[in-house]
């Protein structure tokens, strides 16, 4: 696999999806841009969701409703219908991003240009088929343990290889980013950034709208994406880089 285009932005997914999916779509653990290299991993992940039984609350983080639904979606990924992931993710972080509201030829860029790091899947394209279902990266899965140590050399291997030549920004939380080891042999420009308050303070939660808006701000601006995130403007956040090669 090759990056097709010049800028590669890293997101994470959202907790809360979109439930169902499309008519006649149906989830396999090879589906998607990164299908073929981490088909093998994501099945692992499925049938230990399965021996779980979906999952605990302990586990998923939700009680109640949210885990009955959880838990239902988690033991039926395999042939479940599917949504791209850009309409699958229903968080902050993608509502201000508001990719349906671009032009078409930029939202097709989008499908294949925005990256989310998943517990689940290990790597989506914005445009691939995806399930819903409930599993953070950061959580603990037996036997696997971390999923973010656990899927650390597969996640880098796939998106290193995808990213080559490329300029890639990474706007990955903490827990997500724990899971790629960026190659600078094989990216072109690297650039980890969060928002950050006017006093320089971690911008956190409150974040995550500025965070979309700047992932749209970097696909509107792609073709000078160095200078995007230097005239990115925000009242309450900026952009502050913490590791660039």
């Amino acid at each position: 696999m090759v990056a097709q285009k010049k800028l590669i932005i890293l997101l994470p997914p959202s907790e809360g999806k979109a439930p169902s999916g499309m008519t006649g779509t149906k989830f396999a653990e090879s589906s998607g841009v990164f299908g073929k290299s981490l088909g093998k991993r994501r099945a692992s992940v499925i049938a230990a969701l399965n021996d779980a039984r979906g999952g605990s609350p302990k586990l998923l983080g939700v009680s109640g409703a949210h885990l009955a639904r959880a838990q239902q979606a988690n033991v039926t990924i395999r042939g479940a219908k599917t949504l791209p992931a850009s309409q699958r993710y229903t968080g902050v972080v993608w509502d201000h991003l508001d990719l349906a509201s671009l032009p078409l030829a930029l939202q097709k860029i989008a499908d294949k240009n925005i990256v989310i790091v998943s517990g689940l899947l290990g790597l989506v394209a914005a445009g691939d088929p995806t399930p819903d279902y409930r599993l953070k990266i950061g959580a603990s899965l037996a036997p696997m343990g971390k999923l973010s140590s656990w899927w650390r050399e597969e996640i880098s291997g796939a998106l290193n290889k995808y990213c080559a030549g490329a300029i890639v920004v990474n706007l990955l939380p903490q827990e997500h980013s724990a899971a790629f080891v960026a190659d600078i042999k094989s990216i072109k420009s690297y650039f980890h950034v969060d928002l950050a308050t006017r006093s320089g303070t971690a911008g956190g939660h409150d974040a995550k709208a500025a965070k979309g808006r700047l992932a749209r701000h970097l696909l509107l601006n792609r073709i000078d994406p160095i200078k995007a995130l230097k005239s990115f403007k925000d009242p309450k956040f900026k952009v502050r880089v913490l590791v660039q090669f």
